[in-house]
């Protein structure tokens, strides 16, 4: 455990001390005050019966933020450390694979988590600035950022693995890129093969992420989207951990 903690805090503290950390949190917060900024001045002669959270995760700027910011949060944990010579190192040392993939994961995950920390800012403005107690509704906001969060964990791991199978960084983010976005795009498949096959559509209908961040933004919390989004992230991690033994017995 000793090992593991040591581990997050130094890729941690990595994010914190470096430009590209604080250059990700400044994009998140100028796209997620942008989005609130134009869907304020869409609705302010237009009420609307759904709450603010959802109609933000409509929006494209939610979903730019998360396929962007991923791939740059991920893509140096283990692609630098093999370019720079530091990964025989690494694996070398006291500490099991195991450690070392939840360690990157557990960092890269906690900073995507302080990334959205804007968001909250901006309800609780809408609530210091107008008449809307349903703009910092607890349920509502636990929801969202319990969807920000497992949505999260999907895309960091993707980004792991990604970062694991290469030493070029900027390979890594395409593969990254490339893999969010094709996961996002099986979230608009299945209306379009339902003609074609009842289960290919159902099983499209269960990788909609759209849906999932739609239920999440209104604070309805199913199980079925939390096991989803959760076995997802464990399938990537153990890939990645399979990478890792892989490259250790080369």
């Amino acid at each position: 455990m000793q090992a593991y903690l040591t581990l997050t805090r130094r890729e941690l503290a990595a994010y914190l001390n470096s430009m590209t950390g604080y250059v990700v949190i400044a994009a998140a917060v100028f796209l997620t005050g942008l989005s609130f900024t134009v869907l304020l001045l869409k609705l302010q002669d237009t009420p609307t019966p759904a709450p603010l959270t959802e109609l933000f995760f409509a929006t494209p700027f939610f979903w730019l933020i998360i396929l962007l910011a991923a791939p740059v949060i991920t893509m140096r944990l283990f692609a630098q450390e093999r370019f720079a010579g530091t990964f025989e190192t690494l694996m070398t040392a006291p500490v099991s694979d195991l450690q070392v993939v939840l360690a990157k994961f557990t960092a890269a995950w906690l900073f995507y988590l302080l990334m959205w920390l804007p968001l909250l800012a901006s309800s609780f403005i809408l609530r210091r600035f107008t008449s809307l107690p349903a703009a910092l509704d607890a349920g509502t906001l636990g929801g969202a950022f319990l969807g920000i969060a497992l949505l999260g964990g999907v895309f960091v791991a993707g980004g792991l693995l990604a970062s694991a199978v290469t030493r070029s960084q900027i390979i890594a983010a395409m593969l990254c890129l490339v893999g969010g976005v094709t996961l996002f795009l099986l979230s608009f498949l299945g209306d379009r093969v339902d003609a074609i096959s009842t289960r290919l559509a159902q099983v499209c209908n269960h990788l909609n992420l759209f849906d999932h961040m739609n239920d999440f933004a209104r604070g309805v919390v199913d199980t079925r989207p939390v096991v989803f989004l959760l076995s997802l992230t464990a399938l990537f991690l153990f890939l990645t951990l399979r990478v890792l033994e892989s490259r250790r017995w080369r």
